[in-house]
């Protein structure tokens, strides 16, 4: 009898996981698909922030390159599409509808906007500069969600763990230590695996809100550049 009873006792994390109720199992797999999915978004967010680097750091090498807006334009449409070709490519297509003909092929004329073009011109490098923001943003929220759910789930686990465990007791008429041990070790299983869940998400989702406000920062900045070269060559 001895023998069978320290054969049932649970001695490591997955033998209380094994031995756990039907609705700590479910609240253990909700955890684990959630964690699966914020390792998922992870990556993706860290190949996409790596190709933005790459795009941002060719766009800038190419535009330096070049000391004519016009030169430097047909130089970044070479390149592949990225946010910050696509604001160049916007703000001169807007600049060229309200001023027909002074950007021409062969080089850069002279043009003046007025104060209200002016305004509605630095509103669609603005719109540019909010579409690529939220194209480097997308899914980041969810990171949040996973980090802020993840630990709450893990509390309803154990929540239903111990009423479980406590139930049996009362049940079965014992409430020594060893019986009452297991049921409770059971219960925080839940817990850890929630927070487990949270902190990467977590430690994940403010790492890449700050790599989108750096990103956002250098789609403005490049847009006041650009404001500031056309002034320069005489179109503003």
């Amino acid at each position: 009898m001895m023998l069978l009873q320290t054969a049932a006792t649970p001695t490591s994390s997955l033998d209380l996981i094994l031995i756990s109720s039907l609705e700590t199992k479910i609240v253990l797999g909700v955890i684990l698909v959630f964690s699966l999915a914020s390792w998922f978004l992870i990556g993706i967010k860290w190949l996409q922030f790596r190709k933005l680097r790459g795009q941002a750091k060719r766009f800038f090498d190419v535009s330096e390159r070049s000391p004519k807006l016009q030169e430097a334009y047909r130089a970044v449409m070479k390149l592949p599409p990225s946010p910050f070709n696509r604001l160049f490519r916007e703000g001169l297509t807007f600049y060229s509808e309200l001023q027909p003909g002074v950007i021409r092929e062969e080089g850069t004329g002279h043009g003046a906007l007025s104060p209200t073009q002016l305004e509605a011109l630095k509103m669609v490098l603005g719109k540019e500069v909010s579409a690529g923001r939220e194209e480097a943003g997308r899914y980041v929220s969810w990171l949040a969600t996973i980090g802020s759910v993840s630990p709450l789930l893990g509390l309803l686990g154990t929540v239903l763990g111990v009423t479980d465990a406590f139930l049996g007791i009362s049940s079965k008429g014992s409430g020594n230590l060893a019986a009452v041990a297991p049921g409770v070790a059971e219960a925080l299983v839940t817990t850890v695996a929630g927070l487990a869940a949270a902190i990467p998400a977590l430690m994940a989702y403010n790492y890449f809100s700050g790599k989108v406000g750096e990103f956002e920062s250098e789609l403005e900045g490049f847009g006041n550049t650009l404001v500031g070269w056309m002034a320069r060559e005489g179109l503003l």
